[in-house]
């Protein structure tokens, strides 16, 4: 079975692996578009909605915003790409941790 990879004319609805919980989630995060989700990607896309308060997104939203990107099943990624994506997850939580600290004016 071939992937399907979104265009920019699709609707984050119609995205693989996305159901309406996500969707909730992402639009909460000011995620409205694939457009949008394509050029945050998924490790920004997931770090946006742990930033919206009271979100408490699990993992399986990572793999199921990489699956969607990618056309891949949720699954698949969690299993193949697991470890590449934490570890894209850890570098962006610690640039924006350096990105916070050095906007903080010392005194």
């Amino acid at each position: 079975m071939a992937t399907r990879i979104p265009t920019e004319s699709d609707c984050i609805a119609d995205l693989p692996n996305l159901g309406p919980k996500s969707q909730a989630m992402l639009h909460a995060a000011g995620i409205f578009t694939v457009q949008q989700l394509r050029h945050l990607g998924s490790v920004n896309a997931f770090a946006a909605v742990k930033k919206v308060p009271g979100s408490n997104p699990s993992l399986n939203l990572l793999w199921a915003l990489e699956g969607a990107l990618t056309g891949l099943p949720w699954k698949v990624v969690a299993r193949e790409h697991r470890t590449s994506l934490l570890l894209a997850l850890e570098d962006a939580k610690n640039s924006a941790q350096i990105a916070t600290s050095s906007a903080t004016p010392l005194r």
